[in-house]
């Protein structure tokens, strides 16, 4: 272990990178930088400063990272309407690949050995960031303590931080262990403690983001969005920085009750795990999005992207973000969006967000004089409609004068 004389650690400051700190100094016996990223987690940073300098770490990173999340990761991924298994909109996924590509940085700058981070080894987050700084520097070093050290429950985690006078926040009033919690601007997710048993009901308290939707306003609050190329750029009339309008949606969401899921997904490395989210802002533009698309993709690109989705949903939620797979479709995904420009009207009530209105004075491929349902003056000939069912009912109509032959 002697030849590590450097490692960068991402670093939040809580239970898991707080003894990952002393450990580091402990076992490795090396000097450690710590990274910090504000990537919208909400909370203050600067205790996390405090901590590490506590432990004598005499380069501190907290870096500024909300516009570049939401900038060059959420918003290429909304691009492609990202669901992965249907339901999870990949908060926690999309935020390890610019972890990732910070910590390589960092360690070049500072010339560190290797980096550090706080996935445990039956997570998927261990993979997502090594496979990230692989892709991106493919000699350095990784330390995952917890595939090393034998601290493997909270139980001895908080054992540890009592003994080394480590302060540990957010116990749960019971006495237990806290949840497993991760936050960004895209969500907040919970695992852990009774989460462990899928028949459980979440507790109320436990939601931070949102507000119950039998709690939420009576009334209904409309919202509009403006799209350019596929990417939302003005709230209510409003230009925004990608950051800032996220955060909006997610204030505005919460506010309403929306967003709040409860799921048992699989894992990369096997495993079914249990785990809850809020995720408001992303409900509302996943909606937001597939509505403006309705209008202005044309029908055989809309369902070739659907069909690559769950494709690329798999590629985030598995590490692959930096994976030359991920670029190309990426490239695909882009290329469709340059006609994705108009607005999207949504009505948000309790819990629901619902889709009123949506047009583009450029792009709409919506004709009324076709679509209607009056006097068309001769836009669509009906009679036209016979032999297009004819001829995509002819194999069908030979399959079937065939089994009536051999009857």
């Amino acid at each position: 272990m002697s030849d590590v004389k450097k490692v960068v650690l991402a670093y939040s400051g809580g239970l898991d990178t707080s003894v990952i700190l002393k450990w580091l100094q402990d076992v490795y016996q090396c000097e450690v930088v710590t990274f910090t990223a504000d990537i919208g987690q909400g909370e203050e940073l600067e205790p996390a400063r405090e901590k590490a300098k506590k432990f004598g770490v005499k380069e501190i990173y907290i870096d500024d990272l909300r516009e570049e999340f939401v900038r060059d990761f959420v918003f290429p991924m909304f691009r492609a309407n990202t669901v992965y298994e249907g339901e999870y909109l990949l908060g926690t996924s999309i935020a390890r690949p610019l972890i990732a590509k910070r910590l390589i940085e960092i360690a070049s700058e500072t010339n560190a050995d290797a980096i550090s981070h706080g996935a445990t080894g039956k997570g998927n987050d261990q993979v997502r960031f090594e496979l990230g700084a692989y892709a991106l520097n493919p000699n350095i070093q990784i330390i995952a303590p917890w595939r090393e050290w034998d601290l493997l429950s909270r139980e001895k985690l908080l054992g540890y931080a009592e003994k080394n006078g480590i302060p540990v926040e957010m116990k749960h009033k019971q006495g237990g262990s806290p949840y497993s919690m991760d936050a960004n601007l895209l969500h907040i997710s919970y695992e852990g403690r009774h989460l462990e048993n899928p028949a459980a009901e979440a507790e109320e308290d436990m939601w931070r983001w949102t507000v119950s939707p039998e709690k939420a306003p009576d009334a209904a609050e409309y919202l509009d969005i403006e799209y350019e190329h596929g990417d939302p750029v003005a709230l209510n009339g409003k230009r925004l920085p990608p950051h800032a309008l996220l955060a909006e949606l997610n204030r505005l969401g919460g506010k309403h009750g929306i967003g709040r899921l409860d799921l048992v997904e699989n894992r990369y490395v096997g495993m079914k795990s249990r785990g809850c989210y809020e995720t408001p802002g992303g409900t509302i533009l996943l909606r937001a999005h597939r509505a403006i698309e309705s209008i202005t993709l044309d029908r055989e690109v809309a369902h070739l992207k659907d069909d690559l989705m769950p494709r690329y949903a798999s590629m985030i939620y598995n590490g692959y973000w930096w994976s030359p797979e991920r670029l190309t479709l990426q490239t695909l995904i882009d290329q469709t969006q340059h006609t994705v420009n108009g607005w999207v009207r949504l009505k948000l009530y309790k819990g629901n967000v619902i889709v009123t209105g949506r047009d583009s004075k450029t792009d709409s491929l919506f004709d009324p004089t076709i679509a209607t349902f009056e006097d068309d003056k001769g836009a669509y000939d009906q009679k036209d409609a016979g032999g297009f069912i004819k001829l995509n009912a002819l194999r069908m109509r030979i399959a079937a004068n065939l089994r009536n032959k051999n009857k």
